[in-house]
């Protein structure tokens, strides 16, 4: 995917995964009932947090990785009809294998 923002500092920019449209016994959800997934894949990655002597700090995370997010972290964006979401690397709990 080719996005057109560049996320600035330790920011990410991660697309979620799709929730589950319907329950395990097969009764389908309304949007409002799903929960929003915490398993993203990292679109782009900014510059890196700023560190005292000047340099930046390298991502743990790179394009591509599959992660695991917070629950309540980040700011919801719509780029191109598309729902990312911008977030800090501390807000990345885990990398998924």
């Amino acid at each position: 995917m080719k996005v057109k923002i560049r996320p600035l500092g330790d920011k990410i920019l991660v697309q979620r995964r799709e929730g589950d449209v319907k329950t395990a016994s097969g009764i389908y959800l309304p949007d409002s009932a799903r929960e929003k997934p915490q398993e993203a894949t990292v679109i782009r990655v900014g510059d890196g947090r700023s560190l005292e002597n000047g340099k930046r700090a390298e991502f743990s995370v790179k394009e591509k990785d599959t992660v695991l997010l917070s629950k309540w972290g980040g700011t919801e964006v719509k780029i191109d009809d598309q729902e990312l979401l911008l977030i800090s690397e501390e807000d990345i709990l885990a990398i998924v294998k």
